[in-house]
C-alpha cells in the first residue's frame, strides 16, 4: 500500500472518531406534545447534521471502493454503522409529527428522512453493528471474487470469455466459475433481510420491499402495478426479439444446445448475467450493405485513450449548456484499473460535496464503455444541478429512475450524426444501415428490460417472505424464465445463490431504477428531440449542441427531489405518467422486420 492511501485511511479513521463524538449529540426523538415549529426545527437540524457528515462518510466509502482490503472494509463498516444509526434515529423521530398539519416542504422532508434508508437497522446497537458488518462483508466478497475455499476469479476475464467465445463449454465454465463466489453469501444475506425487515417495521412499513416501493410518490402496491403496466407496453417488442435471437442461436449451436421451444440457456447471450445481448449482435444482425458502426474499432483508429473518452462525454454535456466539471474531477476520479491493488471496477458516479464530483470506472476502450461513460457523467451533471439549487434533503433525483435515465438519454444521441460531428466517423451512413443500428441498440437496451424488472421482484418477494429462504435460488430462476425466457444452463440447487453473483444484490442497490431509466430515457429523448426540431426518425435524432433542448433538461435537473417525480416528468414531457410508447416509436422499423423474420417460427416458451 502506498503512502497516499495509508494517509487517507488514517485521516478517515481520525475524522471518524470526531464524527462519532458529534453524532452522540443528536437528540433522542421527543415524546412530549410537539408543534409545527418543532417539526420545522427538527427538519432544519436534521439537514444540518446530515450535510455535515456527508463528505467524510462518502470518502470512507470511496477509500474502500478504491483500496479493497479487510482494513478499508472495517473502516467503511464503522462509518456505515454510525451513519445508519443517525439515519435510523432521524427516521424514527419523524413519527412524532405524523398527525400534524404541516406545510409542503416540512412534510416532504420528513417523508424523505423516513424513506431515505435502503437497509434500516432497528433501534438496537448490536443489530445495527451486525447489519453494517454484513453489508460491508457482502460488498467485499463480491469485489474480491474469491470462493470460501480461497479460489479466486477475475470478473473482467470471465466476462471477456462470455463476450468473445464461440465454445458453449468454455462459456459455461466461465459462467459457472463466477457463481462459485456467491454461495458463501447466502446465510449472511438471509440474516441481513431479517435485520432490515425489523428496522423497516419500526418505521411503519410491512417489510423492506414495501419501504423501497414507498419512495415513488404513490402507494407502494400501486407502484408495483405501474411497473407491470409499463412492462406490458414493451413486452411484444421483447418477445419478438427473444424469438429471433433464439432461432439464430439454434442455427449456430443446434437443437441439443438451444431448443426452439424452450427458454434460451443463459450462458450463450454474451453477458455474464444475460442482461444485455449486444456481444452476440453479429449472430443475429440484419443483413445489410451498411453494417452497424463499430465504435470500438473507431476509437482505436482515432487513438482514443480512457481519459479522451471521458473528455468527449463531458463535451456532449457542455454542448448543451452545462458548465464543465471541476478540475478535481480529473485528478480524483479513477479511470483505469490499477495494477497494484484490488478495486471495485463496477462503474459508479460520486458527489462528495457540492464541489467534488468523481467517477470510479475501470474503463475499457470499447463502444460499450463509451456509452457507459456518458451514463456516469449524467449522474455527475445531475448531482451538480440540484446540489447548487436545493436544500440537502432535496439533493436527489425526482426518483432514482430519473438519475439512471439522464446519462442514457444522452447516450441515445450517440447516433451516426453525432459520431460524424465529433470526428469518429467520416460519413454518416444512409438509411440502409438503420436496421443494423436499431438491432444493436435493441440487443443492449430492449434485452435488458425484463431483467431490470425481475431483480427487485425477487427481492420484494424475499423481503415479504413470499419467497421463503429455502427457495431463494428456485424463485430467481422461475422469474428469469417467466420474464426473460432465459434458463440456467446447468442444474441449479439451493446450495447455490445465483442472485449474489450480480453486484447489485450483495451491494444492496435497488434495481427498479434501471428498468424505470430504460423507459424514461426514451420518453425524455422523444420530447427533447421535439424541442430540438427533429423531423426525422426518432432513432436518428441527436440533441448534441442544441442549447434549447439543454435548457429544458437543465431546468428539470435543478428541481432535484423538491417535487413529486410526476411533476418533474410533466415539466419535461407534458405527461404525468411513464409511457413506453416512445420505445415502440424508436424501434418501430425493427419490430416490423422482426415480425417478418418470425413468421414461420414458434415464439414463446
Amino acid at each position: 500500500m502506498n503512502k497516499t492511501s495509508l494517509a487517507l485511511i488514517i485521516s478517515a479513521l481520525l475524522l471518524g472518531c470526531q464524527q462519532q463524538t458529534e453524532e452522540k449529540q443528536i437528540a433522542e426523538p421527543k415524546v412530549a406534545v410537539v408543534s409545527i415549529d418543532d417539526a420545522k426545527k427538527y427538519v432544519a437540524n436534521a439537514e444540518k447534521s446530515l450535510e455535515a457528515d456527508y463528505e467524510i462518510v462518502g470518502k470512507a466509502y470511496w477509500i474502500q471502493a478504491n483500496f479493497v482490503t479487510d482494513d478499508t472494509s472495517a473502516v467503511a463498516a464503522k462509518f456505515g454503522e454510525e451513519s445508519t444509526k443517525k439515519s435510523v434515529a432521524l427516521a424514527l423521530g419523524t413519527k412524532q409529527f405524523k398527525d400534524l398539519e404541516l406545510d409542503y416542504d416540512t412534510r416532504r422532508k420528513l417523508d424523505a428522512l423516513k424513506s431515505g434508508l435502503v437497509l434500516p437497522a432497528p433501534s438496537d446497537d448490536a443489530k445495527t453493528a451486525e447489519l453494517s458488518k454484513i453489508t460491508s462483508n457482502l460488498d467485499a466478497t463480491y469485489a474480491k471474487g474469491c470462493t470460501a475455499e480461497g479460489e479466486c476469479f477475475v470478473l473482467g476475464d470471465l466476462s471477456k470469455v462470455m463476450a468473445d467465445s464461440d465454445d458453449p463449454e468454455e462459456m459455461l465454465e466461465a459462467w459457472t466459475n463466477w457463481r462459485k463466489i456467491s454461495p458463501q453469501m447466502r446465510d449472511s444475506y438471509q440474516r441481513m433481510v431479517e435485520i432490515a425487515n425489523e428496522g423497516s417495521k419500526q418505521l411503519g412499513y410491512a417489510d423492506t420491499g414495501a419501504l423501497w416501493r414507498s419512495k415513488y410518490d404513490m402507494p407502494a402496491d400501486e407502484f408495483a402495478l405501474d411497473m407491470d403496466r409499463v412492462w406490458g407496453q414493451v413486452k411484444p417488442l421483447y418477445d419478438s426479439l427473444q424469438c429471433h435471437v433464439r432461432a439464430k442461436l439454434n442455427e449456430k449451436y443446434g437443437d441439443e444446445v438451444v431448443s426452439l421451444t424452450q427458454p434460451i440457456p443463459a450462458h450463450l447471450l454474451g453477458n455474464m448475467w444475460a442482461q444485455s445481448w449486444e456481444n452476440i449482435y453479429e449472430e443475429v444482425a440484419p443483413k445489410s450493405d451498411t453494417p452497424a458502426i463499430d465504435v470500438t474499432k473507431r476509437l482505436e483508429i482515432k487513438g482514443y485513450d480512457e481519459k479522451a473518452m471521458v473528455r468527449t462525454a463531458e463535451n456532449f454535456f457542455t454542448s448543451l449548456g452545462f458548465k464543465p466539471l471541476p478540475d478535481t474531477f480529473w485528478t480524483k476520479s479513477l479511470f483505469t484499473k490499477p495494477r497494484d491493488r484490488d478495486v471495485q471496477c463496477h462503474a459508479s458516479a460520486w458527489d462528495l460535496s457540492t464541489t467534488d464530483y468523481r467517477i470510479k470506472m475501470c474503463i475499457n476502450k470499447t463502444g460499450e464503455d463509451f456509452s457507459v461513460i456518458h451514463h456516469e457523467l449524467g449522474h455527475n451533471f445531475y448531482q451538480r444541478a440540484y446540489n447548487l439549487k436545493q436544500d440537502f434533503l432535496y439533493r436527489n433525483s425526482a426518483n432514482d429512475g430519473f438519475h439512471e435515465a439522464i446519462g442514457d438519454t444522452i447516450a441515445l444521441s450517440i447516433t451516426p450524426k453525432y459520431l460524424k460531428e465529433i470526428g469518429l466517423i467520416e460519413e454518416e451512413p444512409d438509411a440502409s444501415g438503420d436496421l443494423p443500428f436499431l438491432m444493436k441498440k435493441a440487443m443492449a437496451g430492449v434485452s435488458f428490460l425484463p431483467f431490470g424488472l425481475l431483480v427487485d421482484k425477487w427481492r420484494w418477494g424475499v423481503f415479504s417472505g413470499e419467497i421463503p429462504t429455502e427457495q431463494y435460488n428456485k424463485a430467481w430462476w422461475d422469474l428469469r424464465e417467466k420474464y426473460q425466457g432465459i434458463k440456467a444452463p446447468i442444474e441449479r440447487t439451493e446450495a447455490d445463490f445465483d442472485p449474489g453473483a450480480k453486484y447489485h444484490v450483495p451491494g444492496n442497490t435497488p434495481y427498479s431504477r434501471y428498468f424505470l431509466a430504460r423507459i424514461l430515457q426514451f420518453q425524455f429523448h422523444r420530447e427533447l428531440c421535439k424541442i430540438a426540431g427533429n423531423e426525422g426518425p426518432l432513432h436518428r435524432c441527436s440533441i448534441y449542441g442544441n442549447k434549447k433542448a439543454g435548457a429544458k433538461l437543465i431546468s428539470m435537473l435543478e428541481m432535484g427531489a423538491s417535487k413529486p417525480w410526476q411533476d418533474a416528468l410533466e415539466a419535461m414531457t407534458g405527461q404525468r405518467e411513464m409511457d413506453a410508447t416512445a420505445i415502440i416509436d424508436y424501434f418501430a422499423p425493427l419490430k416490423v422486420w422482426l415480425d417478418e423474420q418470425n413468421k414461420e417460427r414458434q415464439c414463446g416458451w
